[in-house]
């Protein structure tokens, strides 16, 4: 073997060095960082250039600070590999993104800035909020919708939502799934998600016990779920999400009196 390369050697060696230094998202990266260049540009201008005022001079106000979000969606990714899940969410033809994403081994991707406005919600409604994208941050776990969720994934993900409660003060309530609010249309977090483990933490509410509960002769189940905070406008679809999400099964129709019963303990403690 020679003892040194030829100058086309080095430079194919040097080309491929400075490749892996960018690594495959520098494109993309360098995208984020112009786009948020506008944005800080916006913020900093006096507010009486971009707008109607009439005032001879601007006055600015020194009392504010961001916009915090108020809750937080968790999403399954739908897709084989959380490096697809990457890819959907730098393409501009996708029209999709997400605050986060936690992969199969517990690796945290923080993708947007909290305080600015991902694409991950859609068309959909929790309580009186029906802006899910602009109050809300949104985590896609990866997994193909069918698969269980791993340890290190919850793990990360139950890491992660301490810091987002702890920052944000978002309510237990408001830590919800995609299925939550868009019940007509999406299933995600699928039925695996170990959502009574994340209630016990402190991330959502969940039922209790229902030995020897009696249902009041008023109760209207509909009624429980737009106070917990359903878009209860198709009843087919928010039964079904509700089963899903509280009692992890698939099924349609109206609710046995043993739901009932759960709606009826879990509905309580949103009137707490």
């Amino acid at each position: 073997m020679p003892r040194f390369l030829s100058l086309s050697a080095l430079a194919a060696v040097a080309l491929f060095l400075v490749h892996c230094s960018r690594g495959p998202y520098a494109a993309t990266n360098k995208q984020y960082k112009k786009m948020t260049k506008g944005f800080a540009k916006d913020l900093q201008a006096p507010p009486a250039q971009q707008t109607v005022a009439t005032a001879p001079e601007w006055v600015g106000a020194i009392n504010f600070n961001m916009r915090k979000p108020n809750i937080v969606v968790i999403h399954h990714t739908a897709q084989k590999t959380c490096d697809s899940a990457l890819q959907t969410f730098t393409k501009p033809k996708t029209q999709v993104s997400a605050h986060y994403v936690i992969c199969r081994d517990g690796i945290v991707h923080h993708m947007l800035n909290d305080y600015l406005r991902a694409w991950h919600a859609g068309a959909g409604r929790w309580g009186n909020t029906n802006d899910i994208n602009s109050a809300s941050i949104g985590i896609e776990l990866a997994n193909d919708g069918y698969e269980t969720f791993t340890e290190p994934q919850l793990g990360s993900l139950m890491t992660l939502l301490d810091s987002l409660k702890k920052k944000y003060a978002v309510p237990a309530g408001n830590f919800i799934g995609h299925a939550d609010i868009a019940p007509t249309r999406k299933n995600d977090p699928n039925i695996h998600f170990p959502w009574k483990r994340f209630a016990d933490a402190g991330y959502g509410h969940w039922w209790n016990d229902t030995s020897g509960v009696t249902v009041p002769a008023g109760f209207q189940p509909l009624e429980a779920l737009r106070i917990v905070g359903y878009d209860v406008r198709d009843s087919s679809a928010v039964y079904s999400a509700f089963r899903r999400k509280y009692l992890q099964r698939e099924a349609r129709g109206t609710l046995s009196e043993a739901e009932r019963k759960v709606l009826y303990t879990l509905y309580r403690k949103y009137l707490q």
